[in-house]
């Protein structure tokens, strides 16, 4: 462009100076220099040309270098952005919601530590709590506020929602289903379900989280990943507790949001129909990193979690979408490769075996090593916190209020009024934390796992029983010298001479139990064993104890699934079978009863049919102690009958009972003894046990194989006069003193 205007002009001036030359002798001066400066005018204007030219060339490379620099790049950077210059960069997550559903507090736990881990990463996070949430008004704002909602849901009794979580899930179930809302009513709302459960429960488990995220995805909610589920069966965990199954869970999901953050969308079209079955276009790499965050603990059965319905009608969709087909050559390598798998995972290792599950029907394979141990450290944490000296990896010992006291001279126990027990020298203790109930009243506030069936490690029965006496001895130690303590009787409470097997849980359930009530004989142990009637065939299988319990804590089938909450779904014919089971024993037996006001007080008649149909020797009759406000349980003051209530309630039901009337009383434990008649002997009341003539009695019976047996009144002792039904004492020993305590908080430890 310049070397253009510098030829035209050279060739103006050219023909300029010729055209001067002839010119210039024929004009005076004057007309000279202004004809000079005419015929020198494209000088000017060439000049003028030249002077813009250049200004023109330079401000135009100028301007392409300067775009090329800096505007092509920020030009670039907005489209592959798909945002415009000028304005601020597109935000793809907004927050994220958790809202969660708790009755224990383990969800709104999870919430917390969820929201935690989102804030560190620099997105608002909010937790709210179910009830405190409108989802009528809101929930559709969140449809278009780029938020994320993350829904922490625990299924509570016979699958229902937790009290908390139970107007927004029915809410959720009936929109869902309302034509009114739409199925497009929370389109573009992304959300994420972690539900915590318990898979003893077969029928129910994780039901509320499933639920919540099928109802989602009725009204056209979009899933950004798959459902969690937590399990606070240790057994059946994929992570081994329900903190372990949430914390794998986690590390998906903040995985998950930083995508989500980050602009990545889902490699399919978007018309897959769960919107979270389809893979993220990942590398090789990032793959790689994903494996490495999750846990290595997470067990192989993760294909036979149960998905909810839609999740599998999209895996079939999303196989017709993607036309995999088998060619019918390849079909017999398939066949083959298939039964080698199986021929391999029926003959894997020695010592394991391969059985049919009796919850879910699915095969696994099983070994005492691979086993897992009852007690989390989650669980022992909590049962170190309420005084529990724990033994081996599922027993544990705990030091009676009842021995305490009478190491101070301050009265024992009830079963120390009715049976004879030196409370000073009982152990309480168990061989399984496990229980197959949950009931309403349980002191320890459902902090011991619960089972069906013995699915942990074992640990052999010598083993507990030592650890058990000698931490119990340890504890007896830390009395000696406290003011109070009787000298001879904390040297006799370091001789343990009874076992309440009657700490938590259900001891029967240990395989081993018969060893551990033979070692507990040899050592001049009494055994008293209390078993809530979920176990008939163990029952009948037990060998003989000092003193057999079956809790009767309701008499009619729904009153029994009220209070006692049994994991078992046929609950009642087994109570009914364990009632009879206990008929069967010749040694001394017994029924315990627990009035709960306003539950079970008022079924007279059922109680007494089912100790016709047990027959036992004595019936225990003891108001519910309110061990404090749970959020596991309803139960409160108001639940807690008078002694006096219990007294005629007792005097009622013994009226209607014609071999059976009132023995003794133990008002400080609100509790009384009905006695089968067999044990009044000449008007009085034999209700007491010999226990050296115990010791003999099974000692011959062990020895003879078990074919020297004997029965509960060959073992009976003389019951005190201040034990009896009605004397003045109200079953209180006169040879302690009576303490009352004021103003202090009251300790419901102990049995």
């Amino acid at each position: 462009m310049l070397n253009f205007y510098l030829i035209i002009l050279l060739f103006i001036i050219r023909v300029s100076t010729s055209d001067n030359k002839a010119s210039k002798n024929e004009r005076s001066p004057g007309e000279s220099c202004f004809m000079s400066i005419w015929h020198n005018r494209l000088y000017l204007y060439s000049a003028a040309a030249l002077v813009f030219g250049i200004w023109f060339s330079l401000k135009m490379a100028l301007k392409k270098k300067s775009f090329s620099k800096d505007i092509g790049p920020w030009v670039y950077k907005a489209v592959k952005n798909n945002e415009r210059p000028g304005r601020d960069p597109v935000v793809h997550v907004s927050g994220v919601q958790i809202f969660y559903g708790s009755q224990t507090g383990t969800a709104k736990g999870f919430a917390k530590e969820l929201s935690e881990e989102v804030k560190a990463l620099g997105i608002p996070a909010e937790v709210t709590d179910m009830k405190d949430y409108d989802p009528d008004d809101q929930l559709a704002d969140e449809c278009t506020s780029k938020s994320v909602c993350v829904f922490v849901v625990a299924t509570y009794t016979d699958g229902r929602p937790t009290q908390n979580a139970e107007w927004f899930c029915k809410w959720l179930e009936e929109a869902s289903t309302d034509f009114r809302y739409g199925k497009t009513y929370l389109k573009g709302l992304r959300y994420a379900v972690f539900g915590l459960g318990n898979s003893v429960y077969v029928g129910h488990y994780n039901t509320v989280g499933k639920n919540v995220d099928k109802w989602l995805w009725m009204l056209s909610g979009m899933r950004i990943m798959t459902r969690g589920e937590g399990d606070c069966n240790v057994v059946k965990s994929r992570n081994g507790s329900v903190q372990a199954d949430f914390l794998a869970w986690k590390v998906k999901f903040m995985n998950r949001l930083q995508a989500l953050a980050k602009g990545e969308k889902k490699s399919c079209s978007g018309n897959c129909k769960t919107g979270g079955s389809c893979k993220n276009k990942r590398t090789e790499g990032q793959v790689e990193e994903e494996e490495k965050a999750a846990p290595q603990n997470a067990s192989s059965e993760e294909d036979l979690v149960e998905s909810s319905s839609d999740e599998d009608e999209s895996g079939l969709q999303d196989e017709k979408k993607s036309g995999l087909v088998v060619d019918m050559e390849d079909l017999g390598n398939i066949m083959n490769s298939a039964r080698k798998a199986k021929s391999n995972e029926e003959g894997r290792g020695d010592g394991q075996m391969v059985k049919l599950s009796k919850l879910n029907g699915v095969k696994k394979i099983e070994d005492e090593g691979e086993r897992r141990e009852m007690i989390t450290p989650a669980l022992k944490e909590a049962l170190t916190k309420q005084g529990y000296k724990l033994i081996g990896s599922h027993s544990g010992v705990k030091l009676c209020r009842w021995t305490k006291s009478m190491l101070r001279g301050r009265g024992g126990c009830y079963k120390h009024t009715f049976y004879g027990i030196e409370s000073h020298r009982c152990m309480e203790t168990t061989p399984s934390l496990a229980c197959a109930n949950k009931c309403v009243f349980c002191w320890r506030h459902h902090t011991n796992p619960v089972g069906t069936e013995w699915r942990w490690k074992m640990d052999p029965a010598e083993k507990i029983l030592q650890d058990a006496v000698e931490k119990h001895q340890n504890m007896i130690r830390q009395f000696r010298g406290v003011p109070g303590v009787k000298s001879e009787r904390y040297e006799e409470g370091l001789a343990v001479k009874h076992c309440a097997l009657s700490l938590v849980g259900e001891p029967i359930m240990y395989p081993e139990i018969n060893t551990f009530i033979r070692l507990l004989h040899s050592h001049h142990i009494s055994s008293f064993l209390v078993t809530n009637a979920q176990f008939p065939q163990e029952i009948r299988s037990l060998v003989p104890v000092t003193q057999l319990y079956v809790s009767v804590d309701a008499s009619t089938k729904d009153s029994l699934k009220k209070i006692d909450r049994p994991l078992f779904k046929d609950f009642w014919p087994r109570f009914l079978d364990s009632l009879k089971a206990l008929g069967e024993k010749r040694q001394r037996t017994v029924y315990r009863l627990t009035l709960v006001k306003a539950w079970n007080v008022e079924e007279m008649q059922a109680y007494s049919e089912l100790i016709a149909l047990g027959q036992p020797d004595f019936i225990e009759v003891k108001g519910v102690t309110y061990c404090g406000e749970s959020s596991a349980s309803s139960l409160t003051m108001a639940n807690v009958p008078w002694h006096q209530e219990v007294v005629a309630f007792v005097q009622q039901l013994a009226d209607m009972l014609p071999q059976y009337d009132i023995a003794c009383e133990h008002e400080h434990s609100n509790c009384l003894l009905i006695a089968h008649t067999k044990f009044k002997v000449d008007g009085e009341w034999w209700t007491w046990i010999d226990y050296e003539r115990f010791q003999e009695l099974v000692r011959a019976h062990e020895e003879s194989g078990g074919q020297r047996s004997f029965s509960a009144s060959d073992y009976m002792a003389k019951t005190p006069s201040w034990a009896l039904f009605g004397a003045r004492e109200q079953g209180f020993d006169p040879a302690d003193t009576r303490f009352q305590r004021r103003n202090k908080t009251k300790d419901i430890s102990g049995c």
